[in-house]
């Protein structure tokens, strides 16, 4: 089993950057995929970015490209999303997700994730 914890969320003006940070336990992540998603208060949880196993490979929804980065250390355990030029519409509650087939190429469908950690909140101010 994998626990997931994600921390770093926060209260930032518009234009501001940060940085979250999701622990995993309970097995090394070496040949797994790992994904950000975000869910806004009234909206559907949306896909926001995944790395590959070995990082190699990375896929990220239009609204974020060109503004937010993933990143993965395997030998911490630990995958991140740096986040910069954030906008008001980025607020909303961000989890990440360990993505069930090993040694596979990132996937966007939440369907393709087995463990959920329980997010961290994101505001962003006008």
């Amino acid at each position: 089993q994998v626990q997931l914890e994600e921390s770093g969320g926060g209260l930032v003006q518009a234009g501001g950057s940060l940085r979250l940070s999701c622990a995993a336990a309970g097995r090394t992540f070496n040949f797994d995929s790992m994904g950000w998603f975000h869910q806004a208060p009234g909206k559907e949880r949306e896909f926001v970015a995944a790395i590959s196993w070995s990082g190699r490979i990375t896929d990220y929804a239009d609204s974020v490209k060109g503004r937010f980065t993933i990143s993965k250390d395997n030998a911490k355990n630990t995958v991140y999303l740096q986040m910069n030029n954030l906008k008001p519409e980025d607020t909303a509650v961000y989890c990440c997700a360990h993505q069930r087939d090993v040694l596979t190429s990132p996937r966007r469908s939440e369907y393709e994730y087995d463990y959920w950690g329980q997010g961290t909140q994101v505001t962003v101010s006008s």
